[in-house]
């Protein structure tokens, strides 16, 4: 709720250059964006502006008035090839509905996300969307529940793509895909092709999206009665160097493996290159599989076998609940399915699968 003033009204910009120490222009200044100033003000201003819960109404009437509706796309980086797709799919979607889309690249900083959310929140921007898994602690959901809260008391909704969802009641729309479902099902068909030494090249432990298919993996294997060996799970990045450097770290500690699922295409990508590398041939001595499904995954050589995310919709359906169905108090959650590719980087293992 919007805190009020001495005189038991709305905060003011008055207000805000009171309690940060400095003028009402300045206060102006740093909320615009247009003007330089130094960092210590600015952030004695947006620390105020938070303490007082103040919008910026006279700004965002300006912007609803006379300008073109907006809403916020926040993400940790827009050159991943998933990422890209998202935010194509966002911005497709919002012009469609005739919405500017602002992109938001933090590179994995919060101050730079609260401070982008903080600037959308004072335009009134009719969404802020964030994506991308994290760590689902205490701190975090705190934090997002905060960002709800704050959005929804501006007349705005926040959309969680991908990202760990609330507690229930939170004013929060949550769009996922069967992040684990898909892990499942491509491990599954690695196993059925007779493997049972999978090297399995993960992300980041605390990262949820990681956790989800590292959970599918075990899944798969313990619904075909096939015990996992534990040095066979590598921890790393989503990245294209990170898949690189676990395979020869897997090679060069002489691992047992007849396949490598990679945790995503870029990961799997850097996987393909060390085994090159190294003279082993995908997938006559090592398969190899990814996930994402990004464009060039079918380019790879050879074409990798991945799990379908449908990033795109993702985007649109994201921009479209929020807009059009995003209006409810409370919470909403949309889950997309997801499925298996197949191509040509998964051999069988003595050449008889076992798809039973």
């Amino acid at each position: 709720m919007t805190r009020k003033n001495a005189d038991g009204g709305r905060s003011t910009i008055r207000d805000v250059a009171a309690r940060a120490g400095v003028s009402a222009a300045t206060v102006s200044r740093v909320l615009g964006g247009v003007y330089p100033v130094s960092a210590a003000t600015r952030t004695q201003v947006l620390r105020a502006v938070r303490e007082l819960d103040y919008v910026a109404d006279a700004r965002a009437k300006a912007i609803a008035g006379a300008g073109t509706p907006t809403l916020g796309f926040v993400l940790d980086d827009i050159t991943g090839p998933s990422f890209a797709l998202m935010a194509h799919g966002v911005e497709r979607e919002a012009t469609r509905l005739g919405h500017l889309c602002l992109v938001c690249s933090t590179d994995g900083d919060a101050a730079h996300e609260a401070d982008f959310i903080e600037t959308m929140r004072a335009q009134r921007a009719a969404a802020v969307i964030l994506v991308g898994g994290g760590a689902d602690t205490p701190e975090y959901r705190a934090r997002t529940a905060r960002i709800a809260d704050g959005l929804a008391a501006a007349g705005s909704r926040l959309v969680l793509c991908g990202r760990p969802p609330l507690d229930p009641g939170a004013p929060v729309t949550v769009i996922e895909y069967d992040n684990e479902g898909g892990a499942y099902a491509l491990c599954a068909h690695v196993l059925s092709q007779g493997h049972r030494r999978v090297l399995f090249l993960g992300g980041k432990p605390e990262h949820t999206t990681a956790q989800g298919r590292e959970r599918g993996y075990l899944a798969a294997h313990r619904a075909r009665g096939v015990e996992t060996d534990p040095a066979l799970r590598l921890t790393g990045d989503f990245t294209r160097d990170s898949g690189y450097r676990s395979t020869r770290r897997a090679l060069a500690e002489g691992l047992d493996f007849t396949a490598v699922m990679a945790s995503t295409d870029m990961v799997a990508a850097g996987a393909l290159t060390a085994l090159r590398e190294a003279g082993v041939s995908v997938p006559g001595d090592v398969s190899v599989v990814g996930y994402d499904d990004i464009p060039f995954a079918r380019d790879l050589w050879p074409p990798l076998t991945t799990v379908r995310v449908p990033y795109e919709e993702l985007g649109r359906l994201a921009v479209r609940t929020a807009l059009e169905r995003g209006r409810s108090a409370g919470d909403e959650h949309l889950l997309l399915g997801t499925h298996v590719v197949v191509r040509s980087s998964v051999g069988v293992v003595g050449g008889v699968s076992s798809a039973g």
